[in-house]
């Protein structure tokens, strides 16, 4: 049998975004880059404006030999915890990859168990360009599901914010409460679910 990671030993860029926010899913990509790969201004995706990610994004998904996003949902967040629900996004944005890597370069320190060799990089996003590519991958991907909540659950700034918890996300949330995407398990949600569940059982 043919072995295509042998015979060409590809390598991921591998990097999650979203585990801060109050709301939504967390999202992972998987980017495999050739070799001759020069993508101007790329970057973690953090250091990026709005515009520069989405034209870089075109960039990458034309030229990657393979891309592929991966997610965990918010009841997963909740079940899991955060870091274990973005380990499984970046293990399914691998799964999803159409060629295997012979090595997978991971942003930050901690390892996805993906069946391949693994680099874990901190700060590996603003440095190793696979890992920036999928940076901006993922940040792209995460960003337009936030939109379509914001239209789903308006009231809450989710188009704006993202889901992290500004300041008028939190107000949002005192005034009409936690929708179906806020994740139960942290604290400003627990506190508001908490409190709303006293006011029920004794108000």
């Amino acid at each position: 049998m043919t072995n295509a990671a042998f015979i060409c030993p590809f390598v991921a860029g591998v990097d999650e975004v979203g585990r801060g926010p109050l709301a939504g899913p967390v999202v992972a990509a998987a980017v495999v880059l050739p070799v001759s790969a020069a993508l101007e201004g790329l970057t973690d995706s953090k250091a990026l404006r709005e515009p520069q990610r989405q034209a870089l994004e075109v960039q990458i998904r034309a030229r990657a030999i393979a891309w592929a996003l991966g997610e965990a949902s918010v009841e997963e967040i909740d079940t899991l915890n955060i870091l274990q629900a973005s380990l499984l996004a970046m293990r399914r944005a691998v799964a999803g990859l159409g060629v295997a890597p012979s090595t997978a370069w991971v942003d930050g320190n901690q390892h996805p168990r993906v069946p391949m060799m693994v680099r874990t990089v901190v700060g590996g996003d603003g440095m190793i360009p696979a890992i920036s590519a999928a940076s901006v991958v993922a940040k792209v991907a995460r960003d337009a599901m936030m939109v379509e909540f914001d239209a789903q659950y308006p009231g809450y700034g989710l188009a704006q914010h993202k889901g992290y918890g500004t300041a008028m996300h939190r107000r949002a949330l005192e005034q009409r409460g936690a929708t179906p995407i806020h994740r139960r398990s942290f604290a400003p949600v627990a506190r508001l679910l908490s409190r709303t569940q006293h006011t029920q059982d004794y108000g």
